[in-house]
Formats: structure tokens, sequence, C-alpha cells
């Protein structure tokens, strides 16, 4: 029982498997519903859902901080991951599929949420202040090569398997199988090379402090000023977020642009991706240098305004590829310099005695932010058609903005 491992043998691989099961579950199981049938509505309504366990799961963050230990929460939710994985491609070619596979993801979805609040946990019992701050980068890195790898690397080759044997359901057992299976080999690789740190041992809940940090939370200066803009920030982008892809992926005489998956793949997962974490570092870059309060705006507009480039592409749906490319590269750019300034905003919002549990609240109310918007969605483009429906989105982009002169930040 090892109590001093290097943290270069599991902080990448730990990060890696927090990505995977996220991605799978937030943006893979769009695009699989889609390539089987699913109607648009159906798809951004119940998908949707698969947000619920990120917005409560400061719920049962203080069991996952006291029950047990945070080396096998970690262990054994990769294991039960692996396995939801696994059954869901079995029943993937089920007459009942979608309602078997949805509760399967959203079982995936608290199992991933869970590992979440774990992997973060056991990042600061095993090791020091020096070391964390020496991994934060590396962590990040790791989460989004996770991201890379199953939003590029997997929908591209489940997009040549599609061309190549013609069984769609049979690609996506694949794409599932191979989750299944990178998730058993890291929960086999963890259960042997995790270490386990003294400090990491159960505790006795103090629900009266958890209480008190949550019912502090809402005695914060202008809190409901906060929330309101928490949710109305991204309140467009939410909407774009489970609208893009079905319109990316649908045919063009039903007004999408007739993407293929790997097509897609490379759209969204190499070149949209880069893009967004770009994005992501220059508006670090930004703040850290002249602060948020001075960079709130241009970013909030940056996140905004290059949303329009979806009006565009809903009008004029027969582009080149090429174009494709360079207006989703576009978006994400301004959709990671936005959502910088965002997270930046959430942490300054925190008390000062429960910073980690107002920070928790706070990112729930922003995934309660993302996941109302997505389940109308789907029935709102159907209803109008994509021109209309990302006009909207626009227009929706507006009241976020509007709270921003009233809100307390530095």
């Amino acid at each position: 029982m090892k109590t001093n491992v290097n943290p270069w043998f599991y902080v990448p691989t730990t990060y890696f498997a927090e990505g995977l099961p996220y991605v799978t579950v937030n943006t893979i199981v769009v695009i699989l519903y889609k390539k089987l049938n699913v109607p648009n509505e159906i798809i951004a309504f119940l998908t949707s859902w698969l947000f619920l366990p990120w917005t409560v799961k400061f719920l049962w963050g203080p069991v996952v901080d006291t029950v047990s230990t945070k080396r096998k929460w970690i262990i054994y939710t990769q294991l039960l991951i692996s396995l939801v994985s696994l059954l869901s491609a079995f029943f993937l070619s089920s007459s009942y599929f979608l309602y078997i596979t949805l509760s399967l993801f959203m079982l995936m979805a608290f199992m991933s949420a869970t590992h979440d609040i774990a992997v973060d946990g056991f990042y600061m019992l095993s090791m020091d202040e020096k070391k964390q701050a020496f991994f934060v980068g590396i962590r990040a890195f790791f989460y989004r090569l996770a991201m890379l790898f199953s939003s590029s690397v997997l929908l591209i080759y489940v997009g040549k398997l599609e061309k190549n044997t013609g069984n769609i359901v049979g690609s996506w057992q694949i794409c599932l199988g191979i989750v299944a299976i990178i998730m058993a080999v890291l929960f086999l690789y963890h259960t042997v090379i995790l270490p386990f740190p003294e400090s990491d041992s159960p505790k006795k809940i103090n629900w009266s402090e958890f209480a008190d940090a949550f019912v502090s939370y809402f005695k914060i200066e202008k809190i409901w000023l906060a929330i309101a803009f928490i949710i109305l920030y991204r309140f467009g982008e939410a909407m774009l977020l489970k609208i893009s892809p079905l319109f990316m992926l649908d045919p063009i005489e039903k007004g999408g642009l007739g993407l293929d998956t790997d097509i897609y793949g490379r759209v969204y997962g190499i070149f949209g991706l880069i893009s967004l974490i770009l994005g992501n570092i220059l508006g670090g870059i930004a703040i850290s240098r002249w602060g948020l309060k001075k960079c709130i705006w241009p970013m909030a507009l940056m996140l905004n305004i290059p949303d329009l480039v979806y009006v565009y592409m809903a009008y004029h749906n027969t582009l080149p590829l090429k174009f494709v490319y360079v207006l989703v590269s576009m978006e994400q750019f301004g959709y990671g310099l936005g959502t910088t300034a965002f997270m930046f905003y959430l942490i300054q919002i925190t008390g000062e005695k429960y910073k980690t549990a107002h920070f928790a609240i706070s990112t729930s109310i922003m995934a309660m932010g993302l996941m109302i918007p997505g389940m109308f969605s789907g029935k709102l483009q159907v209803a109008v058609g994509y021109p209309v429906f990302f006009i909207i989105v626009c227009i929706a982009t507006i009241p976020g903005m509007i709270l921003i002169p009233f809100l307390k930040y530095k």
C-alpha cells in the first residue's frame, strides 16, 4: 500500500478518465441517436436530462467526501462506467433501444459526476500544494485530450465504420465497446497504481456545516442577480449546444449541412475543439493581465456574436466544407473566450469561508442553465426550422448581457 506515488503516473490518467464519460453522455449520445433516426425534438429533450447529475451533484458531494475513500470511489465508478457502456452497446440493437440505453446513459452520467468529485478530491489529498499547482495545467491538458479523443478520433473512426460496413448500429456498438474497454483498462491500472494517502479515509458527515455552506451561498451580496446571470449568460449557447450537431448531420433537403459522422468529427472534434482551447488559454491570459472588469464585455460579445455564423450557414447550407471549418472554428474560439470569463466570475462570487462549496453550487446552477434551454430547443427547432431557430438563439443571448452592468465583480 504505497502512500507516495509519482503524480505523473496517475494525474494524467485520472483526468483522461474524467473527460471520456462526460463527452460520451453529453456529446456522443446526441450524435448516436441522430444516426439512429431519433427525431430532433426527442433527442434534444431526452439528452438534456443527462445534465441532471451535474446539476445536483453538490448534494451528494459530502457523501463522496466522507463515506469510504476517494480511491475506492474512483476505481469503482470507473468499473461501473465500463459495464454500463458495454450494456448500452449490447442493447443498441434492441427494438426498445431508446428507453433502455437512455436509462443506462443516465446511470453513466451519475457515475461520471460522482467520479468527478472523487478525482478532484483525490488530487488535493494525494499531493502537497506545490505539486497541486504544478499539475493543474497537466490535469486540464489530459481532460481536454479525452475530449479530443472522444469527439474527434472516436467519431472519425465510427464514421469510417459506417461507410465501410453500412451497419450504423454495429458501428456505434463498437464505439461504445471502445469506451467500455478504455474505462476497464483504466480501472485495472488505477487499482494497482493509485496511492493510498493517509488523509484519504472515511469521515463523519458534518451536516450542520453542509447546511450552513448552502444557506450562506444565498446570503452573498446580489446573489439572486448572479443566479439570473448564471442561467441567462449562456442561454442562447445552451440552445445551440443541442441543435448544432443535429444541424450539421441533417441532410441538405431537411435544412442541415448533410455532413457525415467522420467529417463532423473533424469539424468539431479537431478544428472546433482546438479553437475552443485557444480561446480558453487566451481568455485566461487576458483576464490575468487586465482583470475581469475590463474583459467581461469583450468576452461576452465574443461568446454571442459568432452565433450569427449558424444563421448564415442555415441560409447557405450548401457552403463548401472549407468555409464550415472556418465558421465553426470562429464560433468555438469565441465560446472559449466567453466561457473563460464566465468561469472566472463564478470563482469571484464565492464567499470566503466556503469557497469550494459555493463554487460547486454555482456550477450546478450553470448545469441547470444548460439543461433547461436544451430541453425545449428541439421542439422549437422543428416548429420554426433551422434559420429562424438560430435567429432566436442570437436574440436569447441578449438578456444575459443586459445584466452585466449590474453585477458585482473585480
